[in-house]
């Protein structure tokens, strides 16, 4: 029995569909490795951040000595610093207008961090070069895949 042009034209449009379905399963594969890329490197890049904070040592000279800021001749003690605080919480209970009291409050609880802030160092723990380049290594290929992935543009 010959074709006739309803069958041609029905045969033609069930191989473009089995082109496209092609097509989607190709792109939703390459989405999935995308997926995995994106996330194998995420790992790489927290991997390597986690070996490099574990060979940082964090010291604070925070109360040595006794003062904190010197101004020339003058030293403001560690215990001032906390008088701000300590005033600001008694402005408000004391006042009406409680915003003052928040206030110094905040700026009090600002130079306490900030105190403590300036007076930590950091070092670096002594570590070999293997370690050394796993941990940098691994921080670089991990955000070069993450970044990849995420300013890709196809």
């Amino acid at each position: 029995m010959p074709k006739t042009t309803k069958d041609k034209e029905l045969d033609k449009m069930y191989k473009e569909l089995l082109e496209s379905r092609k097509s989607v399963r190709a792109t939703s594969a390459d989405s999935g490795n995308r997926l995995l890329t994106f996330f194998v490197g995420l790992l790489m890049l927290g991997g390597g951040l986690f070996m490099i904070f574990q060979n940082i040592e964090v010291t604070s000279s925070w109360g040595y000595g006794g003062h904190i800021f010197s101004f020339g001749g003058f030293h403001l003690a560690n215990g001032l610093i906390m008088l701000p605080i300590i005033i600001g919480i008694g402005m408000l209970f004391l006042m009406d207008r409680k915003i003052f009291g928040w206030v110094v409050l905040s700026i009090g609880i600002v130079i306490v961090l900030l105190s403590v802030m300036m007076t930590t160092h950091l070092h670096w723990v002594r570590s070999n070069a293997f370690t050394f380049i796993v941990m940098f290594g691994l921080t670089a290929a991990g955000g070069a895949l993450v970044l990849r992935e995420l300013f890709r543009k196809d």
